[in-house]
Formats: structure tokens, C-alpha cells, sequence
């Protein structure tokens, strides 16, 4: 909902070029596009974001300096299914271009999941199929919209789609994923606001077993949980300026927009009075949840979270003391609904720091004197609700300056019924009639590298064991063998566990003090196979996840891995499309996309709500400094006498 008492507040100018769009630029946007291509009762705004400058604006940017603003709006006529871009100069409110996108579907909006409901639940024939399951209340029927896909349907052909499924709350406050009506499915059509197609694959009982997990059904719970409270009696050791965040030696800023949430521009590291640039920019590029059940409506449900949703869209506003603990400072987020009008996601971004066990030690053997270092990090987090899952991007600055990223997944399994004695080939029980079906969140991370600059090249190192010979006589030798990825097509790779690969990003201008490139190393922490057909639909349109590593050259307009509009798409957009010019990489502008998940098998324990489970993965520096970065950090001051011999 829009924020009707903004309009009374200050509103803060941008300081920066990457700042996002404040409240009044999107309101700036939204009425410059209206008065010049007023689409009509039937228009709606899809997107109204920062169109982000080009590198050599940002680099030359000096504070005090006018900050240049462009918006970029995507919008669309609801009557005719037509969709427009547009770049909106919000310095004099006038559109600096326009152009119609044929043959593409804007992303599923709030307004849609609201209407999905409202529109099934109304339609005769969805009553009908409800009855011969014995649900008359059908209010109480909850209706999840799910993306469409693309599968070919001359009757879906065209049409702006949302594809359903059901469960039944026997109240308000219910957990609905315990009890789902199986086997029906309502097709429809967003646009015209009518059901398209019931899809009946057939009937199961509904499960009725009360399976609720929230404190408000439950009165007992353990008594052994003693009180753990984070004190920063001097506050934290970070400092934020506007968007602009300072950690000790890192540097970076918080972005945030409706389709990618939580975005981080232009990290850099201060090393000898110097800042060091390794990132200009790094957002998830995008995400697809595939399920492996082949009947029964199931196969529909590969879900881009990213570019069908928008996960910045669906962001929670965080709690102190539930989503982040200690001394925080949260990040507001603009974005702008579908008639253009701007709303707050309060507390969308969360900066703190925390304790992270033990940075280096040694004790000397031979004098008995101890050297120990307390490690702590810098967190930034935001928590997105998508349906029945939580995701929560978490990134961690390390005083090592290494950087880390996980992704947090929780939430409620997606579930479907049993009939009586029916046992799951594609699905664990997790409930008396209720399995969760196996399935895949695989992610897609777009780092802009700029590793001591522009000019970087990737190169792929793996450990490789020895023959045993005149050279080798124990058996035991091995070494590490280096490939530079030279090429767009050469460079779309995979793990390789019996290799220990990894991918090092090195500078081409850049030496330490013993004559090596500096750079940084992509460590894959959570590869996923997938077994997702070749020719399925997930597949063609999702290939990002066939690798766990593309490289491109940098192109500004390239920044989603499966293309600007995934939704119903017939594939082969974003990175397939991209690295089919084969372009060089060698000490160039380079972006590395990496490609890592989750392989979900449910559990019984992943019911009724499931435990945060983890994936992601690091980058750490390898010969970007030529010694130990953090030997300057101090000694905890509570306990002086353990941490220095």
C-alpha cells in the first residue's frame, strides 16, 4: 500500500549515483510516463527502478558533485497485454525513450496473488470440483498462485497466466500446507481476471490433521533456555553515510530494488591507505525452484522467484531481536506499486556485526606462549516470504577480507495428499496424508568482479595427483594445473570433486610483493546437480543452472541469468543467449555468474515448518595481499591475558 503520510515528511535527496530511487523519484517517474503514454484504465507499472549509471560515471563521482538519475520503468497494458519499456531523466521529468517489447510477459504482481483467490474461488466450475471433494466453505479454501510456465497449450497461448493450487484452512490462523486438496488446479487468466481451465487430475482425501507449528497453538515448550543477550556498550564498529557502509576495511553500498531485493555496489578494501576495488556490483541474478513430480499439475512447478516474482517485492520488514540481534542499523526500501505510486518496506536491509569464534591462533610448543585473535563479521541480510518459503540472503564481510554468502531457506514445504495407502515415488511423508514432494532451489549470483580494477581474466585451477614413477617414487605427489578461461563458451564450467576445482579472478594490472596477480578465488560451497531433463521446459528456460560457472564480458543491459522476462518465456534467454557471441575474456571487463543450491529431500523433521538450511559461497583473496591481512587486528580487551601469550 502506498504511504499516505510521506507526502508530509522530509524527503531526503540522493547523495550518491546507485542510491535507490527515493519516494518522490518514483513518483517523479510514474507521472512523467503517464503524461506522455497514458496507457489507459488497463496500465500498470510492472517496474519503476534506478537505471544504475555506467561505470565511469560512478568512479568519477565526487560528493557535493549533481548526482545523475535516471529511472528505468517497465509497464503494461492489462487490456491488450502490450509491454513498454521506458528510461525516465528525473532531473526534468521527461521520458527519454519508450518502445514497445513484443512477445514478452511482465512479472506477476501483488495485485495478481491477491486476485488469484479471489477470482478461483468465485467460479463455478472450481465450486463444482471442490464439492466432489466434500469442501463447501469455500471461503476457507486458500488459493496459492503459482508461474505458468510455458508448455505449449494453444488455449494458454498468448495470455498472461497464473497456474493454482489449494489448501484448506479450518480456521483463520490454519496451516493450510497441512491439509491439501489434491488434484486441482485452476488455470488463470491474469489480465481478463477469469478462470481459464480447471484442471481435475482426480481426487485424494483431504488430510484434516491439526499440524499447526506457530506459539499461539502451543503452551509447552522447553524451560532450559537461559537468556543470551549481544552488548555493544560503545555501540558497533561500523559507520553508515547515507547508502555508503565502513567497516573496518571494508567498504561498500547498500542497494535495493523490487526485482533483485538486496544489492551491494562497489565493495572495496582499504590496504595502505588506498581503497581497493573487488566488486562494483553483486544481486542475485535469479532463482528456479524445480519439483520432480511428473502428474497431477506438479510438473507446473518451477518457480523464478526472482524474475517471475521479485524478491525485493516480497521482502519483510525485520524485527530486532528475531531477524537480526545486537546493535543494527536497518535500510528503508522505496519501490513503487502497480498504478506507480511509492510504498516503504520498512527495515528491509540489516547491517550488524557479530561474533565468529576464533580468526588465527598459535601456540608456540617450545616457549608456551599463546597468540589468539576473536574473529568477528560484518552481516548484511534481507529475508524475502515467497509463498510458502523464506529465503534470507545473508553476506558477510570477514576481517581476513574474505566475503562469504548464504542463502537462509525456511519457511513450509510445498505439500500434496495421499490417497489411502498410497505410498510417494516423488516425495517424502511428512504428515498422515501429506508428502513433500523432492525438489531443487537453485540460485544464480551475477558478480561484476573488478578485482584492483577493471581488467580481470578467470582462471580455473585444479589439484591433479602425480603417476607414481622416478619422479614420484612414494606415491604421493600432487600438484595444481591452471586453465585461463579464454572464451564465453570455454568458460561455461562445472565442479569437479575429484579435481577440488576452484576459480581464481586475477587483475592484469595488479602484482603483490612476490610478483603474482592479485585476485580473489571463487570457492563453490553447495553445487547442484540437476535432473532436470535436457529438453524439459525447466531446463530450456532455466539453463543457467545446467553450470555451476559462466563468465561474460561485460555488457550494462546483461543482468538476469535467464533473461528480462522469464515469465511463460520459451527459453533461451540471459546466458545462452549471451555467450553465444563467444566473446573474449581474457584482461577485460568480466562478470562471473555462479550457479549453486539446494538439493531438497524432505524430511519428516522439515514439517510443519522447517528448520534453516544453507547454501552459498565464498570468495577469499589468493595473493591479493602478500601477507596475512588480519595480523593487525587486537586482542579482545576481556580477556588480554589468553590472547596474547
Amino acid at each position: 500500500m502506498p504511504d499516505t503520510l510521506a507526502k508530509n515528511r522530509v524527503i531526503p535527496a540522493p547523495s550518491h549515483p546507485l542510491d535507490p530511487l527515493t519516494q518522490d523519484e518514483i513518483r517523479r517517474a510514474a507521472t512523467a510516463i503517464r503524461a506522455a503514454y497514458d496507457l489507459g484504465a488497463g496500465m500498470m507499472f510492472e517496474t519503476i527502478s534506478l537505471r544504475e549509471p555506467e561505470k565511469n560515471v560512478v568512479q568519477a563521482f565526487r560528493p557535493g558533485a549533481p548526482v545523475p538519475r535516471v529511472a528505468f520503468v517497465c509497464a503494461f497494458d492489462r487490456n491488450n497485454g502490450k509491454v513498454y519499456e521506458a528510461l525516465v531523466d528525473l532531473a526534468n521529468g521527461k521520458v527519454m525513450n519508450w518502445h514497445h517489447v513484443p512477445d514478452v510477459r511482465p512479472r506477476i504482481l501483488i495485485d495478481d496473488i491477491n486476485l488469484v483467490g479471489e477470482v478461483a474461488r468465485a467460479d463455478p466450475r472450481f465450486q463444482a470440483a471442490l464439492a466432489k471433494r466434500g469442501i463447501t466453505d469455500i471461503d476457507r479454501v486458500q488459493v496459492d498462485p503459482w508461474s505458468a510456465g510455458n508448455y505449449g497449450l494453444p488455449d494458454e497461448e498468448g495470455r498472461r497466466l497464473s497456474h493454482t493450487f489449494c489448501w484448506y484452512r479450518s480456521e483463520k490462523n490454519d496451516n493450510g500446507y497441512a491439509h491439501p486438496i489434491e488434484g486441482l488446479c485452476a488455470v488463470i487468466d491474469l489480465d481478463r481476471a477469469e478462470v481459464l481451465r480447471i484442471d481435475d487430475y482426480g481426487a485424494a482425501e483431504t488430510p484434516m490433521e491439526n499440524r499447526n507449528y506457530a506459539a499461539r497453538f502451543r503452551d509447552v515448550f522447553r524451560d532450559d533456555v537461559k537468556p543470551l543477550e549481544i552488548v555493544q556498550a560503545d555501540g558497533p564498529s561500523f559507520t553508515v553515510e547515507g547508502n555508503e557502509v565502513r567497516w573496518q576495511k571494508w567498504r561498500f553500498r547498500v542497494g535495493f530494488n523490487a526485482r533483485e531485493g538486496l544489492v551491494l555496489h562497489t565493495i572495496g578494501y582499504e590496504d595502505g591507505g588506498r581503497l581497493r576495488p573487488v566488486l562494483h556490483r553483486a544481486a542475485l541474478s535469479e532463482m528456479v525452484v524445480p519439483y520432480g513430480h511428473p502428474g497431477s499439475g506438479h510438473f507446473r512447478k518451477n518457480a523464478f522467484d526472482v524474475g517471475e516474482y521479485g524478491i525485493g517485492v516480497l521482502a519483510n520488514s525485520l524485527t530486532l531481536g528475531c531477524d537480526c540481534l545486537g546493535a543494527i542499523r536497518y535500510f528503508d526500501a522505496w519501490l513503487a506499486d502497480s498504478k506507480g505510486d511509492p510504498y516503504k518496506i520498512e527495515s528491509a536491509v540489516c547491517l550488524h556485526e557479530e561474533d565468529f569464534g576464533i580468526l588465527w591462533k598459535h601456540t608456540d610448543l617450545f616457549t608456551g606462549e599463546v597468540d589468539v585473535r576473536r574473529a568477528r563479521r560484518l552481516v548484511v541480510s534481507s529475508i524475502s516470504t515467497i509463498g510458502n518459503y523464506e529465503y534470507g540472503l545473508f553476506w558477510y564481510f570477514h576481517q581476513d577480507g574474505s566475503i562469504h554468502f548464504e542463502m537462509k531457506a525456511t519457511g513450509i514445504l510445498n505439500t500434496a495428499a495421499l490417497k489411502p495407502g498410497e505410498r510417494p515415488d516423488y516425495g517424502t511423508i511428512v504428515s498422515p496424508g501429506v508428502y513433500a514432494h523432492y525438489h531443487q532451489h537453485i540460485f544464480n549470483m551475477r558478480l561484476d568482479v573488478a578485482i584492483d580494477g577493471e581488467r580481470n581474466r578467470v582462471v580455473e585451477v585444479d589439484t591433479v595427483a602425480l603417476p607414481e614413477g622416478p619422479d614420484n617414487p612414494y606415491a604421493n605427489a600432487f600438484t595444481v594445473r591452471e586453465t585461463v578461461l579464454k572464451t564465453e563458451q570455454g568458460a561455461q564450467r562445472n565442479v569437479d570433486f575429484n579435481a577440488a576445482r576452484f576459480w581464481k579472478i586475477l587483475s592484469a594490472d595488479s602484482r603483490n610483493r612476490m610478483g603474482q596477480p592479485t585476485g580473489y578465488k571463487l570457492v563453490p560451497l553447495s553445487p547442484v546437480p540437476i535432473f532436470s531433463g535436457a529438453q524439459s521446459m525447466v531446463a530450456k528456460r532455466a539453463a543457467f543452472m545446467t553450470r555451476q560457472l559462466w563468465v561474460t564480458a561485460y555488457h550494462p543491459d546483461e543482468m538476469y541469468a535467464a533473461g528480462r522476462y522469464p515469465n511463460q518465456s520459451s527459453g533461451g534467454d540471459g546466458l545462452p543467449a549471451w555467450t553465444a557471441a563467444d566473446r573474449p575474456l581474457v584482461d577485460t571487463d568480466i562478470v562471473v555468474w555462479h550457479s549453486f543450491g539446494l538439493h531438497h529431500i524432505p524430511r519428516p523433521e522439515d514439517f510443519p515448518v522447517q528448520p534453516v538450511t544453507t547454501s552459498g559461497f565464498t570468495l577469499h583473496p589468493v595473493g591479493f595481499f602478500s601477507e596475512n591481512p588480519a595480523l593487525d587486528v587486537p586482542p579482545a580487551k576481556s580477556s588480554m591475558s589468553c590472547c596474547v601469550g
